[in-house]
């Protein structure tokens, strides 16, 4: 679809450099054969359990204990639900998601590509137009900007273009307007630089931040409703905290109506008011995978970007999994505003005893129950090999006593043959 721009004519007589023309053309996928839209609900699944099975991993093996906010001893004895129970309610939740991802991909429009010229254009024709600002900005500081403007003019012209409100009488340039050939202003190149940088680093950065705090605040929200509604955190909520000792393929486990509401249905009112376009949503919901995975994955390691670009990471919220905490850090998953604002930030002071007491606890009951098991094995032996000597005699005696009777017939029959 080719669109003509045909307000040239206007922009032209108002001063400003026309717009590129521009023809709508279908994005190609990113992948070929797979609509981005499916490689959107594909990544986040793939990068949840690839960061989980590397967190998993160092579990098992036991690599870097001195990392660990818990020991094994915890994740054995203080969950109430098993790994399998984890594993099942994630899967659930992540079909729901993707089944949400479907109606999102078909209520979406087809993207399309080829008017990125105009829009860089058209950033620029908006720094032109707050150029004209300029002078009068200068006037309120006792600067004639014109004067200084035509004082700089031989060697600083861009500069002395922009003094002057945006006059760059020298660059021009000639265009189709109407069907007829019109010398029309120009863009400068640092605009179509500055316009450029707008477009395509600016305003996405803009728009993922927007998106972070819509996250951000509809999970603290609602999250803090959870708990503070005896029904909701009954009904729903308390699944989660069944991990008191969090692990990573345990961030996503929840009820799957909680699920939807809070996590699912929160990123997808930030992808739909941001505007944000298929591409950048992978990236944004591949990241929040990521960042809530790493929220839960039971380390603090030093190395991890994520655990220091804000203070939300692994330690913060593994409070809020503690008895003592759970009252405390909702915030979830970027920053962690909300608790701050609100009063609802862990103030308890240093944390390192109430863990240590939870380890000695956690591994005192390893040990007792190892303990109970030794002096039961160690019971049953003993009574087999009792029933195992009681055997032993009572075959002997058997033994001794079909001996003496054999013996007794025998002497029995030859004393008296014809008996």
């Amino acid at each position: 679809m080719q669109v003509s721009t045909m307000a040239n004519a206007t922009v032209v007589l108002n001063g400003l450099p026309p717009l590129p023309e521009y023809t709508l053309r279908p994005q190609s996928p990113l992948i070929p054969g797979v609509p981005d839209a499916y490689t959107t609900l594909v990544l986040p699944i793939i990068a949840y359990w690839g960061v989980s099975m590397i967190f998993h991993c160092i579990d098992e093996l036991d690599l870097f204990p001195q990392y660990r906010l818990h020991t094994p001893a915890e994740v054995l004895k203080r969950n109430h639900v098993s790994r399998w129970d984890v594993f099942r309610d994630v899967v659930i939740q992540q079909v729901i998601q993707t089944l949400f991802g479907l109606v999102l991909a078909l209520i979406d429009p087809v993207p399309q590509v080829g008017r990125e010229e105009h829009d860089v254009a058209r950033w620029a024709q908006k720094i032109r137009i707050a150029q004209r600002a300029i002078p009068a900005v200068l006037g309120t500081l006792g600067v004639d900007g014109k004067t200084l403007a035509s004082s700089m003019g031989a060697s600083h012209a861009m500069f002395a273009g922009a003094l002057a409100g945006g006059a760059y009488p020298d660059l021009t340039q000639t265009v189709m307007v109407m069907g007829e050939q019109t010398l029309a202003p120009a863009f400068a190149e640092w605009e179509l630089s500055l316009a450029k940088a707008l477009y395509h680093l600016v305003i996405p950065g803009l728009q993922f931040l927007l998106a972070i705090m819509v996250v951000d605040t509809w999970q603290y929200f609602l999250h803090r409703a959870m708990h503070m509604n005896k029904w909701l955190y009954t009904k729903f909520h308390s699944r989660h905290h069944r991990l008191y000792v969090p692990y990573a393929y345990g961030a996503l486990y929840n009820h799957p109506v909680e699920g939807f509401a809070l996590d699912t249905l929160g990123t997808g009112i930030a992808y739909l008011v941001t505007g944000m376009s298929v591409r950048q949503s992978m990236w944004f919901f591949t990241m929040s995978t990521i960042k809530t995975v790493d929220d839960h994955c039971g380390y603090a390691f030093p190395w991890d970007p994520l655990q220091h670009i804000t203070s939300n990471n692994a330690g913060y919220h593994d409070v809020h999994h503690q008895s003592w905490g759970i009252k405390t850090n909702f915030s979830q998953p970027f920053f962690t505003f909300w608790d701050s604002f609100l009063g609802t930030k862990w103030t308890g002071g240093d944390v390192s005893a109430r863990y240590e007491r939870a380890k000695i606890a956690a591994q005192k009951k390893v040990d007792d129950e190892a303990a109970s098991s030794s002096i039961t094995n160690s019971t049953h032996t003993e009574t087999c090999d009792i029933k195992a000597s009681l055997y032993r005699g009572w075959m002997t005696f058997a033994r001794q006593r079909l001996r003496r009777r054999t013996l007794y017939f025998l002497q029995y029959m030859a004393a008296d043959p014809f008996v």
